[in-house]
């Protein structure tokens, strides 16, 4: 009887065992891949979401500056999403946004999100503004007579 070493049924699972490494080394390849790309769509969302919303409240405000003088008085509620990107916001209303790019040194709207940086829309206004800082949602744009224009939570 010979007793040798036989090494022909070998080389089947080897090949196998390679495969099907390699195949789960680039299927996780692939989620990593994937899942980077849905957080960068996510914080670009959250950004446009962002400065949609700054647009609408920032036309709200000229609204509001335009239709008063210095001895009218008046409140504006206005209604916007209480989240974004799965987050809450705030909006600040800044008197000087020179530190933003851009942007010179006039007043402006700065919306902050978790997970994305802020994002600021400059303001055109006549009159004056009274700087704060509010929670998304509904917003209160308030003048009150004789004085300057100032958010405030509903």
């Amino acid at each position: 009887m010979n007793f040798a070493r036989d090494d022909r049924g070998v080389s089947i699972a080897v090949t196998h065992v390679l495969t099907v490494g390699i195949t789960a080394i680039l299927i996780s390849g692939l989620l990593i891949a994937g899942s980077t790309l849905l957080e960068t769509e996510q914080e670009r969302s959250t950004e446009s979401t962002l400065e949609t919303i700054g647009e609408r409240l920032a036309g709200e405000i000229a609204a509001v500056d335009q239709t008063t003088d210095g001895d009218d008085s008046i409140t504006v509620t206005t209604s916007h999403q209480r989240s974004v990107g799965g987050s809450g916001y705030t909006v600040s209303l800044t008197d000087n946004c020179g530190k933003y790019p851009l942007i010179d040194s006039s007043p402006c709207l700065v919306l902050e999100a978790s997970a994305t940086e802020p994002v600021a829309i400059p303001l055109a206004l006549e009159g004056d503004i009274d700087t704060a800082t509010v929670d998304g949602g509904e917003i209160q744009v308030k003048r009150k007579s004789g004085g300057n224009i100032t958010l405030e939570d509903s």
